[in-house]
């Protein structure tokens, strides 16, 4: 979260041959592979399931109970989730979540290729998959920092990871407009069931040293108790964790809202919305790609204030444009705004985190990011139902700029109590005196 240091022998960017580093790793490998796999058949699966509903039902108000209904679940489960995954073994954990998984995906697989899919049974499986996500993400995000030996390639790992998401997030709504529009909504859910394979086969070769964890004696709600204190007892990770949830409630439930755009104000079909998705995919890949050539971590409050404010214009210029070119160029800026504020924050909060409590710490980041979003969800709709979606856009985009303000004002307090931490870790030997200089500066800057 400190500023960048203005020392010569800092570098903004690695060179691109280290972009990977955290791919020397065997686990993390495995990791990415099986992720990036599975990944592709859940964006078909989302792209799908969106046009599905709405063709259903024909009801913007449906497509936002849509997205309540698949992440309510981490907000209400979230918590508990990071006690699970902080008492118990998160490679098991992140493996049994990715069956159930798959055993939901093959349900609605099953119930689309036969014409028996309604809302209803959607809807409930939907809830589902959210249960199973809830307790899967937070094991998943605390996992990833067990996968890599080195601290200072943690940061590097959840770029790539970003990167991967995004890269999925690129090819899947591509193939699964083309897919909608060609054969239906049924073959994108069975290709996404099959896609749970590959990640299965890579956790299951992983060689995982099986870590004695300490016997914990205290009840769930103590270790609840616990981690609300620490996560909202240290001024940084607050800041982090409550700019996220703001963001996702205000401008992250746009996605909600595309097939509307795509088919009643581009006037397009299934690859119009798969477009639109892509150029999304391609801007956020550019963000995660963007993260993954720094070289350390320090710097990245300022990035979120900046990836924001480019969320924010990007919402609004979005909501003007009335051609599909012009989307694509600003749903590409909203992409690399959204990817670089929450890969940022997440990278911030895993390296400041206790180990004994990162997966509490991840599980409200999970809670924040994915537990506000539903509720964006319904509001987006509710909204875009009474107003239209432009205009639902455009308040989205002007409570994204709004929203970036105090953060921006507290950053420099922040860095300061974050400082020790970096000086304690040592992530690279540059850090603590960048600080220092930064701080120096800042202090220089004040006097004059």
């Amino acid at each position: 979260m400190s500023s960048t240091q203005p020392n010569t022998t800092t570098r903004k960017q690695v060179p691109i041959s280290e972009m990977f580093r955290a791919l020397s790793h065997r686990n993390y490998k495995l990791f990415f592979i099986g992720q990036g796999v599975s990944l592709i058949g859940t964006w078909m699966e989302q792209i799908a399931m969106s046009w599905l509903v709405y063709r259903l039902t024909d009801s913007v108000l449906m497509l936002g109970i849509l997205g309540f209904a698949a992440q309510i679940p981490s907000f209400v489960f979230g918590p508990f989730g990071g006690v699970v995954s902080d008492r118990y073994d998160r490679h098991r954990i992140v493996l049994i979540t990715q069956i159930l998984s798959m055993v939901q995906a093959s349900i609605v697989a099953a119930l689309v290729l036969t014409n028996t899919a309604t809302v209803e049974w959607l809807l409930v499986l939907i809830v589902f998959l959210g249960v199973v996500n809830a307790f899967g993400n937070t094991a998943r995000q605390a996992f990833v920092i067990e996968l890599v030996e080195k601290r200072e390639d943690v940061g590097n790992a959840i770029a790539l990871n970003s990167s991967m998401f995004n890269m999925a997030r690129l090819v899947g709504p591509s193939v699964a407009g083309i897919l909608i529009a060609a054969v239906g909504e049924g073959m994108c859910f069975l290709i996404n069931a099959l896609s749970f394979l590959g990640v299965i086969f890579c956790l299951l070769a992983m060689r995982v040293e099986r870590k004695s964890r300490p016997k914990i004696e205290t009840r769930v709600w103590q270790s609840l108790k616990e981690g609300y204190q620490y996560v909202f007892g240290f001024p940084p990770i607050r800041a982090v964790i409550i700019q996220i949830g703001i963001i996702s409630l205000v401008g992250m439930p746009f996605s909600t809202l595309m097939p509307v755009f795509a088919r009643d104000i581009l006037h397009g079909g299934a690859n119009t919305l798969g477009y639109l998705m892509g150029a999304s995919g391609i801007g956020a890949l550019t963000g995660a790609l963007y993260l993954a050539r720094r070289p350390t971590v320090v710097g990245l409050g300022r990035v979120i204030v900046v990836a924001t404010t480019m969320l924010g214009f990007g919402l609004i210029f979005f909501s003007l444009t009335r051609s599909l070119w012009q989307s694509l160029i600003v749903v590409l800026i909203t992409g690399f705004g959204m990817i670089v504020q929450m890969a940022a924050s997440n990278t911030i909060l895993q390296t400041i985190s206790d180990d004994d409590k990162r997966g509490r710490v991840m599980s409200f980041y999970s809670m924040a990011f994915l537990g506000m979003a539903p509720f964006g969800s319904l509001l987006a709709g509710t909204a875009a139902n009474h107003i239209g979606v432009p205009h639902t856009l455009l308040i989205s985009g002007i409570l994204s700029l709004i929203s970036i303000v105090p953060f921006a004002l507290q950053l420099p307090h922040l860095q300061k109590m974050v400082k020790p931490i970096y000086e304690r870790l040592g992530i690279l030997p540059q850090i603590a005196t960048g600080v220092q200089a930064a701080t120096m500066a800042t202090t220089a800057a004040e006097e004059k």
